[in-house]
């Protein structure tokens, strides 16, 4: 009989162990963009690290989605089971923008924030032979000509932030299509006049390129002479930042190891000099900071959805 008792007990013990034991098994990182850019780099940076910590296989898995930008990727990671072993490393359109999708899976947002790591040096840039080298001189050209915006996705924030400020300054873009990459080559090639992108992705022509702005409230150390979209529309003034998200369901254990992991690799040295070979700022805001960070954005949002309305 003790024997017995001792056996039922043990077998009652193992689902608590084997939660205990988390990770176990390899954890996939979702990126939801091709690779190259700096959520890319620095979010593989945390899953070598991860799998330093914790001796389990960690990689990043881009899966782009085209003209549908993040979304399809980020229904993946909520489609995922909620065991920790699936993490969204998601821009600031997909727990604002997502359940707007029609992805059933999204609404309403099935995610919750474990930090924000990054905010990008977004930029709004034309070829270097533009004959506009400012905002107020594109505006003025396209009254005159056609102007062609290239960008990531109509429903993301960088896209929306680029149209309405074109709307305060009297022009609208007469064509526009989205890309999975948007860089040097797009440019080059006649793809697009304009294109709204980090900056990490023009970084090797910069020289060639003319940036007319750059999105968030902060300059860029890299392009300190241009101006921020809240300088020139002081009620577009909101930030693109990338974070780290778990499905809701996610138990807690689990995102705490997660979260120690990418708070120790923006503190590395190697984050550093990546912010200032880049212009990003690096960082780690806190669950709590970044859950009121995404409601201050949703009010600034409402104010650019209420303007690309009229």
């Amino acid at each position: 009989m003790k024997k017995l008792l001792c056996t039922a007990a043990c077998l009652l013990a193992l689902p608590l162990a084997a939660a205990a034991e988390y990770p176990e098994k390899p954890v996939e990182f979702v990126v939801p963009w091709p690779p190259g850019d700096l959520e890319d780099v620095l979010t593989r940076m945390i899953a070598d690290q991860f799998q330093a910590d914790y001796g389990v296989p960690a990689a990043v898995v881009n899966k782009p989605g085209g003209g549908g930008g993040p979304f399809p990727g980020a229904a993946e990671v909520a489609s995922a089971p909620a065991d920790g072993y699936t993490v969204g490393s998601f821009v600031v359109g997909v727990p604002i923008v997502g359940p707007q999708t029609g992805i059933p899976v999204l609404n309403p947002n099935p995610f919750e924030p474990l930090g924000i790591f990054l905010t990008y040096p977004f930029v709004i840039a034309a070829s270097g032979d533009a004959p506009y080298s400012s905002i107020d001189e594109l505006a003025a050209h396209a009254q005159e000509n056609e102007v062609a915006l290239g960008h990531f996705g109509r429903v993301l924030i960088p896209t929306q932030v680029t149209m309405a400020l074109a709307k305060t300054k009297g022009f609208d873009y007469a064509y526009e299509s989205a890309f999975d990459a948007l860089d040097c080559n797009t440019l080059a090639s006649g793809d697009a006049d304009v294109i709204n992108t980090t900056l990490q992705l023009i970084l090797p022509c910069l020289d060639d390129v003319k940036v007319l702005a750059s999105i968030g409230s902060e300059r860029i150390a890299l392009t300190p002479d241009t101006p921020t979209v809240g300088e020139l529309a002081p009620d577009l003034n909101v930030s693109l930042w990338n974070g780290l998200f778990v499905h809701k369901d996610v138990p807690q254990d689990a995102r705490d190891k997660i979260i120690a992991t990418a708070e120790k690799v923006m503190a590395s040295d190697k984050a550093k000099e990546l912010a200032a070979e880049t212009g990003a700022l690096i960082y780690w805001q806190n669950a709590g900071d970044a859950a009121a960070q995404i409601e201050s954005d949703m009010t600034t949002l409402g104010v650019i959805d209420g303007l690309l309305a009229e």
